[in-house]
């Protein structure tokens, strides 16, 4: 947890996209913050897709002193990585579905501007994933992740064979379906989906979770950020996705960087935020005996 911000005086907003009704939501939004002194930014893609004026992405994160997307998860995640750079602090209002981490819902938005007025709230940094793909033609491709990076197969009807290094020791051959490497913050994304464990967000670790291994010995793995890891597949081309949103193909021999960043994305959320109050909410866990 990192300590709050001395002033904020302006917001900057991305938006869901393609969502029909998120203009409508944004304005509601928009004059809440208003109506309380505040700056509001908007991105001049999001702009765009509502008929409303915005400016450059880059020059909203220089000007804001906190970044805001409105939509979902996935929205979040976007802003998230590509903000990144800019060391500017993000929160999410929930207008999808499941909200992990987009946790201020519309009808909360009153009630959260309030308390980041009050300095009532919290930022708590989760770590990022840095990767690069390094190419047998020497070429080299850096990329961010919050959520995860899955590396996966080409074509449908192949297994993959991913070989994996440890700080530059073999130690495993997965064969499967692919394999998701993820951080503690994506360990309810896909990782949970494939049987992977649910680790507490601001936990430093990697999972290593195989999806659909072709044998029973494979179990999800937890490895210490502070080592490197490195994928690679001798005899085929496989995909790797970050964070569902990004791709990259590896032909064979290329390798796959994975290391912890050297900083984390930092997230705000109000204090009365309790981590496994939402995992019960959103996993629908056991009623209280």
């Amino acid at each position: 947890m990192t300590k709050i911000l001395e002033k904020i005086d302006t917001f900057g907003f991305t938006l869901k996209p393609k969502e029909s009704e998120i203009k409508s939501v944004f304005l509601e939004v928009k004059k809440l913050f208003e109506e309380h002194g505040f700056e509001v930014l908007l991105s001049k893609e999001s702009g765009d897709m509502i008929g409303e004026s915005g400016i450059s992405f880059d020059d909203m994160c220089k000007r804001s002193d906190v970044l805001v997307s409105l939509g979902g998860d996935g929205t979040l995640l976007s802003l998230v990585r590509k903000s990144y750079k800019f060391k500017k602090p993000v929160f999410g209002i929930n207008a999808g579905n499941l909200g992990f981490l987009a946790d201020v819902s519309i009808d909360n938005v009153e009630k959260f501007i309030q308390e980041l007025i009050s300095k009532n709230y919290r930022i708590d940094e989760r770590m990022m994933i840095e990767g690069a793909i390094k190419s047998i033609d020497g070429t080299k491709t850096g990329f961010f992740a919050f959520n995860d990076v899955v590396l996966t197969r080409s074509a449908i009807s192949k297994m993959v064979k991913i070989n994996a290094s440890i700080d530059e020791k073999w130690f495993n051959t997965y064969r499967g379906d692919g394999l998701i490497v993820s951080t503690p913050t994506g360990s309810t994304a896909y990782n949970l989906a494939v049987g992977g464990p649910v680790m507490y967000p601001l936990t430093q670790a990697f999972i290593m979770t195989p999806i659909s291994a072709h044998s029973l010995t494979q179990r999800p793995l937890v490895v210490p950020v502070d080592f490197t890891i490195e994928l690679s597949s001798a005899d085929e081309k496989i995909i790797a996705v970050i964070d569902g949103q990004d791709d990259y193909e590896l032909k064979p021999d290329d390798i796959l960087v994975i290391k912890g960043a050297k900083r984390g994305a930092r997230l705000i959320h109000s204090l009365e935020r309790n981590y496994f109050d939402v995992l019960r909410e959103k996993l629908h866990w056991g009623d209280k005996r």
